[in-house]
């Protein structure tokens, strides 16, 4: 069953034993806060079980559905892409691109303990919020829920590789910030820059990022080079030139034999491809 967003954001308290609609998919983001209860989760063929404190976050076209083991209390939050596009996020280029990510991604969005505990306070006004009717309480919900969105794009911009140890070291957490912080820089990615940075030597720095993430640290640069270049031409209108100016390539010429080294296209071939 499909639905529809008919306002720009729509904020909501629920409290149910049964999930009222099953095989849903929305024109809209939706961001689900489990305040209450357990069960399990269902996106796109994946399920998880959920728990208080979790927060998931469907995109458009996602098909979901809760599974629910007995009452519990949710706080929805509905926003269309016209929502996020019209706010001026400070310093989150095209917020939208993070957003969309969350499709890939299975579990609760909510990985930072700190920032998990900062979404509940969040979500504790949004409920009083909601449940009073007091003087700009609309402009209020709005805050609270950017604050929300925020946190939200910050959690799903710590992409760990896929089999990253789970015992991994505190330096290996410091150095995947690093590269994320300095991915349109790639002078700084360099393997002695990056290995001086954390007081390594270039040889071990390769040996032990292998060690704990399953793959070479020149790997997971390009991989993670190669996704938000992806994102820019399918979210954003950006023309090839400005890409690769905005990641540090010399010319439409470099980024596009970087880009056909990992899917085997062009740029604008990957761009006609996603808009068809």
């Amino acid at each position: 069953m499909r639905e529809n967003l008919y306002q720009s954001l729509e904020v909501f308290y629920e409290r149910v034993d049964e999930c009222p609609l099953r095989d849903r998919q929305f024109n809209f983001f939706e961001l689900v806060y489990v305040i209450s209860g357990s069960g399990s989760y269902s996106v796109n063929g994946n399920k998880v079980i959920y728990a208080s404190e979790d927060l998931f976050l469907t995109t458009p076209n996602d098909c979901h559905e809760f599974n629910l083991d007995g009452m519990c209390e949710f706080i929805v939050i509905r926003f269309g892409e016209n929502y996020i596009k019209e706010y001026q996020w400070k310093s989150i280029d095209h917020i939208e691109c993070l957003l969309y990510y969350a499709s890939h991604l299975s579990g609760s969005i909510l990985v930072n303990h700190d920032d998990k505990q900062m979404v509940n306070k969040l979500m504790q006004h949004l409920h009083w919020t909601i449940a009073h009717d007091a003087i700009y309480n609309e402009d209020l919900k709005r805050h609270l829920v950017n604050a929300v969105i925020v946190l939200a794009a910050r959690n799903i911009a710590i992409i760990k590789p896929q089999n990253i140890s789970p015992n991994v070291d505190m330096r290996i957490l410091n150095i995947l910030d690093y590269i994320q912080e300095y991915i349109r820089r790639p002078e700084l990615l360099k393997i002695p820059i990056i290995a001086e940075k954390f007081g390594l030597s270039p040889t071990y720095l390769g040996s032990y990022f292998r060690k704990q993430c399953g793959e070479t640290i020149q790997h997971y640069i390009s991989s993670y080079r190669v996704r938000l270049i992806e994102h820019r031409l399918h979210f954003s209108d950006k023309r090839i030139h400005e890409i690769a100016d905005e990641f540090g390539f010399s010319d439409e010429s470099h980024i596009n034999k970087f880009f056909k080294r990992h899917n085997t296209i062009s740029l604008k071939a990957y761009r006609n491809q996603k808009k068809n």
